[in-house]
């Protein structure tokens, strides 16, 4: 299983160095950037209007917990259905021992929530792998964007994707998921199992 991490994690490293050629900007805390040019009335508001409280007082949510991300919740939205819901706010490795139910061929988006504190973070990505049988069959890799402190559940919803169907395509499937960011802080790690059938159980 940890070495099934580790993989994961090198193929983040390497998918970024093919896939852009980008660096991310030097790394400002949230204070200097809000005192950054303060004679500028105009670029004020437009902090202001951008950062919201953050810019007034320094947002903690959890004063327990360092990270500035705070992933809560993962949900499969279905036109039609409930959404399935993986909340990723305890101990995440519970969600191994659950099985979800999914039908086949069905068209889906993915949205995560969570909560900024703290600080700016910028290059959210989330990554998602999928594998059957040990061996991967899909790998997602969504851009989230950048996002600064505040109180309220923020949350980013992936484009639509489409299960396979078939005989040969049902079973049972491991999903990888990371939520990371430009400079490869791992947010959240974690594991979720799919039973994929002609109908709906």
């Amino acid at each position: 299983m940890a070495d099934d991490k580790d993989e994961l994690k090198t193929e983040v490293e390497e998918d970024e160095d093919v896939e852009v050629n980008y660096k991310p900007p030097p790394e400002k805390s949230l204070k200097e950037i809000v005192e950054t040019d303060l004679g500028d009335e105009s670029l004020r508001k437009y902090k202001e209007a951008l950062l919201g409280e953050a810019t007034k007082e320094t947002i903690i949510l959890e004063p327990d917990n360092p990270n500035r991300v705070l992933v809560k919740k993962l949900a499969l939205v279905v036109e039609g259905r409930p959404d399935l819901i993986l909340d990723l706010s305890g101990d995440t490795s519970n969600l191994q021992n659950q099985t979800f139910i999914i039908k086949e061929g069905i068209q889906y988006k993915i949205r995560i929530e969570f909560l900024i504190q703290r600080e700016i973070v910028t290059g959210l990505k989330y990554i998602q792998k999928i594998l059957r049988h040990g061996i991967q069959v899909e790998k997602i890799t969504q851009m989230v964007g950048s996002y600064a402190p505040k109180p309220d559940i923020q949350s980013f919803m992936t484009q639509q994707e489409e299960m396979p169907s078939g005989m040969l395509a049902r079973g049972k499937y491991t999903v990888k998921s990371l939520f990371t960011d430009d400079d490869k802080n791992e947010h959240l790690k974690w594991e979720w199992t799919f039973e994929l059938k002609k109908d709906w159980d």
